[in-house]
């Protein structure tokens, strides 16, 4: 199978010759510049360079959106635990993700030095990815999101991130990817063996600076 051709990015290095690298994936219907900002307030000069590689979803129809067109990681029908979900979707975009931490490696960066990151959509994506990628990875990361393809993962996951720290957050006062719902995806989790650090804060589908400083400190753990 031929790979899938390499997604556009944004990236930012904290210093030179970074050893290790953050792949952040955005939300629906944002890009790669989205968390872009937020990268001085995660890793300092200072400290051990980082390479922060943000893609830019392609851009499809989203039946959710009254079908127009929008840079997703796949389709959603609704925002439904019990909704049918675009498998064939999740899979195109996971290939993609691949090919990005092969990038990585090829750039001397091995995969137990890559943490898979995400918000929202990119969060799910990171989620589904990291439980089934083949090689360990440093650290699985997601934000205000949930596990697609949930009933698959016993089935498809990989035993080589099964000790993976995962960071959960979720907003409690989330309008978009419910509360309950991320935290029925941290339970799934649990249940099938993951170490998973959950925090919850009070805000709507957003990020906090309690949260960024909560992640920074993650990071340094992990990378």
């Amino acid at each position: 199978m031929a790979k899938p051709d390499l997604l556009e990015t944004v990236e930012v290095e904290t210093g030179r010759n970074p050893g290790a690298s953050v792949i952040w994936l955005h939300g629906l219907g944002a890009d790669g510049h989205d968390f872009e900002p937020l990268v001085p307030q995660l890793a300092t000069p200072r400290e051990r360079p980082l390479r922060f590689v943000f893609p830019h979803a392609p851009v499809r129809p989203v039946t959710l959106n009254a079908g127009y067109s929008m840079r997703a990681w796949y389709d959603i029908l609704a925002l439904d635990r019990y909704a049918d979900q675009d498998e064939r979707g999740i899979k195109v975009s996971d290939a993609a993700v691949r090919a990005l931490i092969e990038r990585e490696n090829d750039r001397g960066v091995p995969a137990s030095r890559i943490v898979l990151a995400g918000f929202s959509q990119g969060g799910a994506m990171a989620l589904h990815t990291g439980t089934r990628y083949p090689h360990k990875l440093a650290g699985i990361m997601g934000l205000s999101c949930y596990l697609p393809l949930s009933s698959q993962l016993a089935a498809e996951r990989s035993e080589a991130n099964l000790t993976t720290p995962i960071f959960l957050a979720h907003g409690t006062q989330d309008p978009v990817v419910s509360l309950q719902f991320g935290e029925e995806s941290r339970r799934l989790l649990e249940e099938a063996g993951y170490r998973v650090e959950w925090h919850a804060y009070p805000m709507p589908h957003a990020v906090s600076p309690e949260e960024v400083d909560a992640i920074a400190a993650w990071l340094r753990q992990r990378l």
